[in-house]
């Protein structure tokens, strides 16, 4: 594990939170993607090591619109850096803690993406995300 690559937070429009987290850091996000594997809409904000995501879903299933359900725009996931994903996966399922997806997926911002199950992690949704 390298260090906190990015914070996660899920918003409802994507468009209004660029804007306020502009204000808040004083610089424009870098990127918005889509991400087809997650189907979500995200945003990047550069801050030197680590990055903050903004993300969004127009789908009232999705995962992220249920989450905001429950939550106004909250922090969704925290994403470590990881030099080899494929291993990390095994270590951690050798340790006893799930994953929710054990093939890594194509994820935002050139990385490759796997989610630990929350209820192993304390509640709190990890990523591990590696360069592609």
């Amino acid at each position: 594990m390298d260090k906190i690559e990015h914070i996660g937070i899920a918003v409802k429009d994507i468009t209004e939170a660029n804007a306020i987290f502009k204000s808040i850091l004083g610089k424009t996000n870098y990127k918005t993607e889509y991400v087809d594997s997650e189907d979500v809409l995200t945003s990047f904000f550069d801050l030197g090591e680590s990055k903050i995501e903004l993300i969004e879903s127009s789908h009232k299933n999705h995962t992220i619109s249920k989450f905001l359900n429950n939550n106004n725009s909250a922090i969704h996931h925290i994403a470590i850096k990881v030099s080899d994903i494929y291993f990390e996966i095994k270590r951690i399922r050798k340790e006893g803690i799930r994953v929710l997806n054990e093939i890594p997926k194509e994820g935002a911002d050139n990385k490759l993406i796997c989610f630990l199950h929350p209820k192993d992690t304390l509640g709190v949704l990890i990523e591990l995300c590696q360069e592609k």
